[in-house]
């Protein structure tokens, strides 16, 4: 079986997955976040559909969803900032944990969110 190079391993590079209530309201947080370095990355795709609870009912709305490449220790700064930013009351931003990726994307990565 072929060994892990230690570089493809990501225990501290995630996702941070959020949801937007536009493609404009998206992108301009995506775009803060990467500013401040925050995020290597924001991803935004538009087009949406949510289906969920709120106050008791059932609600459907379009929606955008941004997807920000970031560190884990960065990731509760990142939150605080997405909840300043953001329209909404209860933003969705949560964290998913990276597998193994290409190196040198990865070392990218960790290059553009030192801070």
């Amino acid at each position: 079986m072929p060994e892990t190079r230690p570089e493809t391993r990501n225990a501290n590079l995630v996702f941070a997955y959020i949801t937007a209530g536009s493609k404009d309201e998206a992108l301009r947080i995506g775009r803060v976040l990467v500013e401040e370095r925050l995020a290597a990355c924001a991803n935004v795709l538009d087009g949406m559909t949510s289906v969920y609870r709120w106050n008791g009912a059932v609600e459907q709305a379009e929606e955008a969803v941004l997807i920000a490449k970031t560190r884990s220790s960065l990731f509760d700064r990142l939150i605080d900032r997405v909840r300043e930013l953001h329209s909404y009351d209860t933003p969705c931003v949560v964290e998913l944990a990276l597998g193994r990726g290409n190196p040198d994307y990865l070392d990218w990565l960790r290059a553009e969110t030192e801070i």
